[in-house]
């Protein structure tokens, strides 16, 4: 990221803690910030039998489900169930699990148009290179609004001014353009109910409610996505709004609880009306059942870096894919593996416990850093200029 990019970054950030920032200290906000850390807990410890729970679940409310032990898998999955459909124009939503697969570039090797859906992934998939994402709901939140408005006439052959409404409205048309004749959805989830076999969804743009209306709806999840019922996903849902927005509530939230169906003729079940006639879930492992629960206790409102000096000072270049700051360099260990996690930028981190201190739910995400480089450490994986320190106090007993 260039400074201009890290700028903008910051000033989006602020905005983001000074809109938040009175809503925090309320007592409704802290009492359901204890609530939702409780409920994370008791998932992560119990998800084994909460998966086994959603997946009958599923099967009782006609939801397809899959297996993925990791992402080559899910991307194997994601070709058969695709590979037979005529038209190849998939309509997808924000999803970090998305990013972690490679969904995009995956589904566009084999031959399918892409869309985003959400408007700060349409910026970035527009601007082409060096487009990853600096913030979980505020993708494009390092771009100002010349840089956008040059990206996107640049790439859609127009002449629009830099007005924020003027480029929502022409991506918005394009968008639907290119949807006209679409019938694959893909998305991710926020939560999964595992007693109604529920998956809750949330957006402020509504964009998710054409990605589900599609005949084809598929879901990539996280194995920590879920919870026992839908009260506690709701529960996660507005928390997460408001530490990602300081809105006290998002706009929409789609509860998936099966493929659309109607009983309004004589009370006779009657599938496909207007929303989906297959709805399918790739559940997905990808080191999860390998990462140690503190890890996988995260609700995605991506405060953590809001305020993380490091992320702040270099931008997403310290992150793993969509996975970003600290607790996405831990995430990259069980993932993939300490290399990946050294390059992430595993010993870029201050482990000065910010990101703890703002995480809703508390994730000791500088204690899982200071872990990691232990065992980093031991397989070789270090900055040559600390060995090079290590070695002169054995040699010499002193660093210089």
């Amino acid at each position: 990221m260039n400074e201009n990019e890290l700028k903008a970054m910051r000033n989006s950030f602020s905005t983001v803690k000074n809109r938040s920032h009175p809503i925090l200290k309320e007592h409704h906000v802290l009492k359901l910030q204890e609530k939702v850390k409780n409920i994370k807990k008791e998932a992560i410890k119990n998800r084994d039998k909460l998966m086994k729970q959603a997946i009958s679940s599923f099967k009782r409310n006609d939801i397809e489900v899959f297996l993925a032990d990791d992402d080559e898998k899910a991307r194997s999955i994601l070709n058969d169930l695709i590979k037979d459909e005529t038209i190849k124009t998939i309509a997808k939503s924000k999803s970090n699990t998305l990013g972690e697969i490679g969904a995009s570039k995956f589904l566009k090797s084999i031959g399918c148009e892409v869309v985003e859906t959400d408007l700060g992934d349409r910026i970035l998939q527009l601007k082409k290179i060096d487009n990853k994402p600096v913030h979980p709901t505020g993708p494009a939140s390092h771009l100002d609004v010349n840089q956008i408005t040059e990206i996107v006439n640049t790439a859609m052959g127009a002449n629009v001014n830099p007005e924020p409404k003027e480029i929502m409205e022409l991506v918005r048309e394009d968008v639907l353009k290119r949807l006209e004749n679409c019938e694959i959805g893909i998305s991710g989830a926020n939560s999964i109910a595992s007693e109604e076999g529920s998956i809750v969804l949330i957006h402020n743009e509504g964009n998710i409610s054409i990605v589900a209306s599609k005949k084809l709806h598929i879901i990539i999840a996280g194995i920590d996505k879920f919870v026992e019922t839908i009260e506690d996903a709701v529960s996660i849902a507005k928390l997460e709004t408001i530490y990602a927005t300081g809105s006290p509530v998002t706009s929409y939230m789609n509860v998936i609880s099966g493929p659309s169906k109607t009983a309004d003729i004589e009370k006779k079940l009657l599938k496909n009306m207007y929303g989906a006639e297959r709805v399918v879930v790739i559940l997905l492992d990808n080191g999860r059942s390998e990462a140690i629960d503190e890890c996988l206790w995260c609700i995605g409102c991506g405060n953590c870096i809001l305020s993380c000096p490091v992320y702040n000072a270099v931008g997403n270049e310290f992150g793993y894919n969509n996975y970003l700051g600290g607790r996405g360099v831990a995430m990259s260990s069980f993932i993939k593996d300490n290399e990946v996690s050294y390059d992430s930028g595993l010993f870029m981190c201050t482990l000065c416990g910010l990101c703890s201190f703002n995480c809703p739910v508390s994730i000791p995400t500088n204690e899982i850093i200071e872990n990691i480089r232990d065992i980093s450490q031991n397989k070789g994986f270090y900055p040559k200029a600390h060995g090079k320190i290590k070695e002169n106090i054995n040699k010499k007993g002193s660093p210089y």
